[in-house]
């Protein structure tokens, strides 16, 4: 009986011994535990960890004390950079009207070699005039014409005396003059036909021939379409 107790006696010396031996090669880590030499932690034929002599429950492992270990908490997830905010819309162009063409028409009518505008022809002058303010111009043509009496020269002259008359007559209105064209065609166009106003010069005659007596006036000009 008494060598069976010595040897129990011996036997746990030499455990004691060798847990303070594999205590001397822990790491930082297993300090507080028995382990191998290839630095694995000693345990038991239970899986139970050997404790050193100065183990203490902060030096728990999860191997061994995973009761006593705290589970580090997940770092919270990054938070994602708000998005910047997006550009304020561009207001898009407002679309330019499209321009209309115009084109305006209008005699002025003269006595018999004259050159002076009639009322009838002032009147429709100013008519022409007050359409044209609401037009970006682009021209004015005055064009100048003579009856059949006289010679093509002299109707040549008569009818460009006539289109400057109107051309006057327009610049006064507030025209600028290089806005306005004028040349003269004579008799070479007469708006009456050859069968009609037949026979020599007469009061009738010079009658009849007056639509021959004219200014023809074309504006150009564009209007913003609405």
């Amino acid at each position: 009986m008494k060598k069976q107790t010595a040897k129990l006696s011996l036997l746990l010396s030499a455990l004691v011994l060798s847990a303070s031996a594999f205590a001397q090669t822990a790491n930082t880590s297993t300090s507080g535990y028995a382990v191998s030499s290839d630095g694995k932690v000693v345990k038991s034929g239970f899986g139970l960890c050997w404790h050193t002599g100065y183990w203490t429950p902060a030096m728990a492992i999860a191997e061994c004390d995973p009761d006593l270990v705290k589970k580090e908490a997940a770092p919270a997830p990054k938070a994602m950079p708000a998005p910047p905010p997006p550009p304020p819309p561009v207001a898009a162009p407002a679309p330019k009207p499209a321009a209309e063409k115009v084109t305006l028409a209008a005699d002025a009518l003269f006595d018999f070699d004259k050159a002076v505008l009639l009322p009838a022809g002032k009147s429709k002058l100013d008519e022409l005039a007050s359409k044209i303010k609401d037009l970006k111009l682009e021209v004015i043509i005055a064009v100048g014409h003579a009856d059949r009496f006289g010679s093509d020269k002299y109707n040549q002259k008569l009818s460009e005396r006539r289109a400057e008359a109107v051309k006057a007559y327009l610049v006064g209105k507030g025209i600028e003059p290089n806005r306005i064209y004028t040349e003269g065609k004579g008799e070479k166009q007469p708006v009456t036909k050859p069968d009609q106003c037949k026979g020599a010069k007469s009061k009738k005659v010079i009658e009849c021939l007056q639509p021959d007596r004219r200014v023809e006036i074309e504006v150009i000009g564009t209007r913003a379409s609405k």
